[in-house]
């Protein structure tokens, strides 16, 4: 089983882009804070993290750089060639879901802002209406 679950910062904002077919793709970058090591300096480790069709366009459209997210997906590890004739190995995160824990900035440039749907009317109170004729009650 490949399953990997991250929470962590973004490092940079997200870049959206479109394979020679179409498909849209997201390429984003995490920082997660490793626990505290006996010195007492925190290690931070950084991901890079692909997401695919609809869930790239939502990464683009609503992360920013620095917002906290929860990342769930598999490991997926690359082998190439550099410029330099070097061989590399490249470890990558392909996201299956990605969740925004950020919290609501007061800010209007916040992954929270999206077009939201207006919100209904307050539904009005109806009027007591009061009865001068005591005549019909019984007591």
């Amino acid at each position: 089983m490949n399953k990997v679950f991250l929470i962590g910062n973004l490092t940079r904002d997200p870049e959206l882009s479109e394979t020679a077919s179409g498909v849209t793709m997201c390429r984003f970058a995490i920082a997660v804070n490793r626990n505290y090591s006996t010195d007492g300096e925190r290690q931070t480790d950084f991901f890079n993290c692909t997401a695919w069709r609809g869930l790239a366009d939502t990464v683009s459209r609503y992360a920013k750089k620095g917002k906290k997210v929860a990342v769930s997906g598999s490991i997926q590890i690359r082998n190439y060639e550099g410029n330099d004739g070097v061989k590399r190995t490249a470890v990558d995160v392909v996201a299956q879901d990605v969740e925004f824990l950020s919290p609501k900035d007061s800010g209007g440039d916040d992954f929270y802002d999206a077009p939201a749907e207006k919100p209904a009317p307050a539904k009005k109170k109806p009027a007591l209406q009061s009865f001068d004729d005591d005549g019909d009650i019984p007591f």
